[in-house]
């Protein structure tokens, strides 16, 4: 065996993706909240970029064809080299989806490189304050937006422990019960067996203090049911906490209660299949006093750690707003990015950049920012100028949906609107992703408008959320003591001109979390 060194020369090709492009990319696929919160970042870290919280004055900052604020033409030739790259708004969304196909890693290389290129300290002639001294006086609302941001809450763990600091317990459990609720997951369930809770400990506590220390959490924590081993655990803990209560603060009468505390401890695994005339054989309860209980066990929670999470779900903000013009019998959208729209760079430091009396190392500082802030403006206009596009798009092939609702969905494919527009589809999934409208029909999400279909009777395509639709509203007006079966409502879609499959039809309820209807039936 002999080892060699040798060389050899190798011509290729390889496509190198600009980080600017990424983060057109990243900015186009952001929705509403998260380009504001980019926004914002890069209003904290680059001086050079200012957003106009008011309209400007009539005919101050506008060019004659109703263009954004004014900027210094001279200015602007500052922010980049003769050799830089112009971004090309078009073919770069197509050549991002090849390169990051192939190039994985390195587009996560260059994503990373993006984002260290903007984050430059601050020279100490130019002061973050400096641009703001034309509004001598007022506070800042950043920062005032920052001071009123509340502080994250105390998890559902630290709450119970702070509680179970607080309770009148024999000293030898406080330990041993700091260690339940640590095993506790978030629903507030101890799914572990309680034989395996704090053996990693130098001194594991015993068999007896574990039980001790779970049934003082389980009684003396709030809310109740925390701690359970399963959901008749739970659901009994919280029964007995309600029959511990002054009548007038429970949820039900103690007759109710002691209703759904025989269901929950006989019956529950048969409720959970619908099959009330079982749980009346084994509890000798007729079927008004089962649906009493049924009603009481309603009003508890299977999750009961869950009423302690500080965790809020987010509120959709739309991106664009959909109205009819009744004049022109047509929909308009505009989008709802007001602090999008008014970024600009800021004109004294443009002018600044090209001062040459000033130190070289100030101009070349302002120089790269104002290079970053234009960037960002137009990956910012770029993204509004897409959605827009795909957005008039949407309402000229869905005009029957703004007319009549989901039932007049039509097939409409990504494909279809990418060679509309002359752009890669992988451009249209972005622009739409996580977007939503606010239309005459409520908020509905962009991604919704892009869907499949399926052939009627007569010929016609129709959308197969027009289906789910039509599906729904038979649904709704079924005989709740005498659910449709898939094979039922098979049928039922067909009268009304949607033929479609009993396995099709079980798939849609399956998309729509509907039960079956043995699970639907109401005794």
């Amino acid at each position: 065996m002999r080892f060699e060194t040798s060389q050899h020369m190798k011509l290729g090709q390889q496509m190198k993706l600009a980080p600017r492009m990424i983060q057109s990319m990243e900015i186009l696929q952001m929705p509403l909240a998260e380009l504001e919160e980019r926004i914002e970042q890069e209003l904290e870290t680059n001086p050079t970029l200012e957003l106009l919280d008011q309209a400007p004055e009539e005919g101050a900052g506008e060019h004659e064809d109703g263009g954004g604020p004014e900027t210094p033409a001279d200015a602007n030739d500052t922010t980049r080299d003769d050799n830089e790259l112009v971004l090309d708004t078009t073919d770069d969304f197509a050549r991002l989806d090849d390169y990051g196909e192939a190039n994985p890693e390195a587009v996560e290389n260059e994503f990373s490189e993006s984002r260290s290129d903007s984050d430059s300290p601050f020279d100490r002639r130019l002061e973050p304050g400096e641009r703001r001294q034309q509004n001598s006086g007022e506070r800042d609302a950043k920062t005032d937006a920052m001071a009123n941001i509340s502080a994250r809450g105390p998890s559902m763990r630290e709450q119970l422990l702070d509680q179970w600091r607080m309770v009148d317990v024999d000293e030898r459990l406080r330990p041993v019960g700091a260690l339940v609720i640590e095993a506790l997951d978030d629903d507030g369930y101890l799914r572990q067996e309680l034989a395996s809770v704090g053996q990693d400990e130098k001194q594991p506590p015993t068999p007896e203090l574990l039980e001790m220390a779970l049934g003082a959490v389980q009684v003396l924590l709030d809310p109740p049911g925390v701690a359970a081993r399963d959901a008749r655990e739970c659901l009994l803990l919280q029964i007995d906490a309600q029959s511990d209560r002054p009548s007038e603060s429970r949820i039900a009468d103690a007759d109710d209660l002691a209703l759904a505390r025989v269901i929950a401890d006989k019956g529950l695994d048969d409720l959970a299949k619908n099959r009330l005339p079982k749980i009346a054989q084994a509890t000798g309860l007729d079927m008004d006093q089962i649906k009493r209980g049924v009603e009481t066990l309603r009003r508890l929670s299977l999750a009961p750690a869950r009423a302690l999470s500080t965790e809020g779900a987010e509120p959709i903000i739309p991106d664009a707003i959909v109205e009819y013009d009744e004049e022109g019998d047509r929909y308009v959208a505009y989008l709802s990015d007001s602090r999008a729209s008014n970024l600009r760079i800021n004109r004294e430091y443009a002018i600044m950049a090209k001062d040459r009396a000033a130190p070289k190392r100030d101009r070349e500082f302002l120089k790269k920012n104002l290079s970053n802030a234009q960037w960002l403006l137009d990956a910012v206009e770029q993204r509004r100028s897409t959605l827009m596009r795909v957005i008039n798009v949407v309402i000229a092939e869905q005009r029957e949906f703004f007319d009549y609702g989901p039932e007049a969905l039509r097939p409409l494919p990504m494909t279809q609107v990418a060679e509309q527009l002359g752009v890669h589809v992988a451009t249209v999934s972005r622009a739409v992703a996580d977007k939503h409208l606010l239309s005459p029909r409520g908020v509905v999400p962009l991604r919704g408008f892009f869907t499949g279909g399926l052939v009627t009777e007569s010929g016609e395509e129709v959308s197969s959320n027009a289906v789910r639709a039509a599906l729904q509203e038979i649904l709704d007006s079924e005989d709740k003591a005498k659910p449709l079966s898939d094979e039922a409502l098979s049928a039922a879609l067909k009268d009304r001109g949607y033929e479609i499959a009993r396995r099709t039809v079980a798939k849609y309820r399956g998309q729509m979390d509907v039960p079956s209807a043995r699970m639907r039936k109401q005794f």
